[in-house]
């Protein structure tokens, strides 16, 4: 027999963080397929019209700034104490070996 699995666990709050800031990561890569998409289309009789592959980038561009904002608003980087100032997320770069100021 193997030895028993441990399950895993995390918060929910952190997970949530965690896939949000994924979102915020691939966010990029979504806009540029998004944007690319006008290219597969035909031009010509039968075919799509320029101005209508404008519009699609425009909406898509608005979009992306509408996700961007919304993403931005839920404090990926950084939380509030219960002081009210800011301070940087647990794991996030120099949260290592930091000392507890007094």
């Amino acid at each position: 027999m193997g030895k028993p699995q441990r399950t895993l666990f995390l918060e929910r709050h952190t997970y949530r963080r965690r896939r949000l800031a994924d979102l915020a990561r691939l966010l990029p890569v979504i806009g540029l397929v998004l944007l690319m998409v006008p290219l597969l289309w035909n031009e010509g009789p039968g075919g799509v019209a320029t101005s209508r592959a404008i519009l699609w980038i425009f909406g898509v561009w608005v979009q992306l700034v509408a996700l961007s904002a919304w993403l931005s608003s839920l404090k990926l980087e950084t939380e509030l104490d219960g002081q009210g100032t800011p301070r940087p997320m647990a794991g996030g770069p120099g949260a290592a070996g930091r000392g507890r100021r007094r």
